[in-house]
């Protein structure tokens, strides 16, 4: 293999492409989430290891799908091969999360949250308020290219109240409790030459976030203003 791109050895390589369509205009700035993620990590992979080039193309992807409003300008895919499935659900191509956004390609529909309820815009507000930092690392690495599996987890702190549409339309929310709320998954990816990703696959608890959120399953019922 050719010298691996700079998003395989660096995690914040796509943030320097300025040039880029952003959703907000600029690039994110993502130094709170790296700083929470230096501090509570789990794993101290090795520079130049299998499992930090797996991570590091992971942290620029989430940056590509989540702000990046072109899929041209997504470096750490293959625009023409590029399909994401979650659960073994039915592959969709980069264009869905384009639309939806990240959060709602890949939750399910719950008395807690809604995909149908919640666009892009909202869906990332609601997560973000209530977990101001969201960091990922890679756990394993059972496979190397051009298949790769591995185990992974997200994690963050609960500091403000979640707030969000369900699967009845109803706005709804839980109280912050300012604890831990982490997640687990496996994800199998197949990348080309250029270690670009050609097809996602992914398994997790899509309700295993927001059993953490309410401690006893329950949500309260906001009435919305008229």
């Amino acid at each position: 293999m050719a010298t691996a791109p700079d998003f395989a050895t660096d995690p914040n390589a796509v943030l320097k492409d300025v040039d880029s369509s952003w959703r907000n205009g600029q690039p994110p700035d993502y130094s709170n989430t790296r700083k929470v993620f230096e501090e509570t990590k789990q794993m101290n992979h090795a520079p130049g290891s299998l499992e930090q080039i797996v991570q590091n193309i992971v942290k620029n992807w989430e940056i590509e799908a989540s702000f990046k409003s072109s899929l041209s300008d997504w470096r750490t895919v293959d625009p023409e091969k590029y399909s994401f499935s979650i659960n073994g659900g039915e592959p969709q191509p980069a264009s869905h999360m384009l639309k939806v956004g990240t959060y709602n390609a890949i939750l399910s529909e719950s008395n807690f949250y809604s995909p149908q309820n919640n666009d892009f815009e909202a869906s990332h507000k609601t997560f973000k308020r209530m977990m101001p930092t969201f960091a990922w690392e890679v756990l394993e690495v059972y496979s190397g290219p051009p298949k790769v599996a591995f185990k992974w987890r997200h994690w963050g702190t609960m500091k403000n109240d979640y707030v969000g549409y369900n699967d009845k339309n109803q706005k709804v929310r839980v109280k912050a409790h300012g604890g831990l709320i982490e997640i687990e998954g496996v994800t199998v990816a197949n990348v080309n030459d250029g270690l670009q990703v050609e097809k996602l696959e992914t398994w997790f608890d899509p309700l295993g976030m927001f059993k953490q959120v309410s401690k006893d399953g329950s949500v309260i019922i906001e009435e919305e203003s008229t």
